[in-house]
Order: structure tokens, then sequence, then C-alpha cells
């Protein structure tokens, strides 16, 4: 049996109820095959980069998991599906995206996976969840992620407090 590997993977959302995507995602992540989820960090709220559209509600999760890389991307690939992930073009909003961003120290460079997560060190609102669970992690090949903060202080990144997670009422149905 292979030892567990820590890695730490990115959620986000902006379209439908997001709030409510990266909290049922997050439960899908626990129940994966293999993988114990270790630690979720708060949720925060970024502005879109590189594309336009509704803020973002972003999270990172720890798991330890025994699924080799390409297998546990295939699992979060089927995540995204139950939650009606379409990709009709890059930086698209999303039903829920989830990112595998570190795993353990591996670094992987394959057509269909780049570990660690490409241009993670440029998003704040990677760092910031990062770093709520793990201070002091490293990114492999690239150095401290807490080093990186200063290069994205400009980026829009809140975390949510719990009168930001409570669904939004709906509209009145009288009014109109």
């Amino acid at each position: 049996m292979t030892e567990p590997v820590v890695a730490y993977i990115g959620l986000g959302a902006n379209l439908g109820k997001p709030v409510q995507a990266v909290q049922d995602a997050i439960a899908q992540l626990a129940r994966l095959p293999e993988t114990t989820l270790s630690a979720a960090s708060s949720l925060y709220a970024s502005a879109p980069v590189d594309a336009g559209g509704d803020d973002y509600v972003n999270a990172v999760v720890q798991i330890e998991t025994r699924l080799d890389a390409h297998a546990l991307l295939r699992q979060l690939q089927d995540i995204e599906q139950l939650f009606g992930r379409e990709r009709p073009f890059r930086n698209a909003p999303r039903t829920l995206d989830l990112d595998l961003l570190l795993y353990g120290s591996h670094t992987i460079s394959h057509s269909a996976l780049a570990v660690p997560h490409p241009r993670m060190q440029d998003r704040a609102f990677v760092l910031l969840p990062l770093l709520e669970l793990a201070p002091d992690i490293a990114i492999p090949g690239i150095g401290h992620a807490h080093a990186f903060l200063d290069s994205v202080s400009d980026q829009s990144v809140r975390k949510l407090t719990d009168g930001d997670r409570q669904p939004a009422p709906d509209p009145d149905p009288d009014c109109g």
C-alpha cells in the first residue's frame, strides 16, 4: 500500500449559488476514495482575474490521499461535472472549478496535469487560503508561498464572514 500524499486543492465558483457550491464541493472532496480531508480554509470572495463576471467564492482544502495525481485529477473533474461545469472558453465563469494546486513535493509536467498549478503564486485567491492552512508552505521549484503576497496585494480578495455565507433571500414573488 502506498503512503498517503498531502495535496492541496483550490476551489472556486461564481455562477449559481457559489457559496453553496464550494461548501458542497468540500463535502464531496471529503468522500473521495483513499482520501482524508485534513483541513479546509475559510471562504474568500475575489474579483475575477483575466475575466469578467461576478466575484468568485474561493477556498483551499488539504487532503491526504493514496490516489496518484492523475487519478486524483480525474476525481476532481468528476466532481466538477456533478456541479454542471462547462468550459466554453478560457477563464469562463463557472459553477465549480477544482484545481490540484500541490501534490506533496512533486512537480508534474504533463499535457493533462501541471503541478504545482501554473500561476498559483500569482493569485491572491489561492495564496491567502493556502497560507491560512499552511503558513510555512513552499511551492516546489518556486519558493515559499508567503514570498509572493506582496506581488498580489493589488488583487481584490476578502475573507467571507458568516453573514456573507447566508443564502440571499428569494425575491418577493408578489412584486413586479
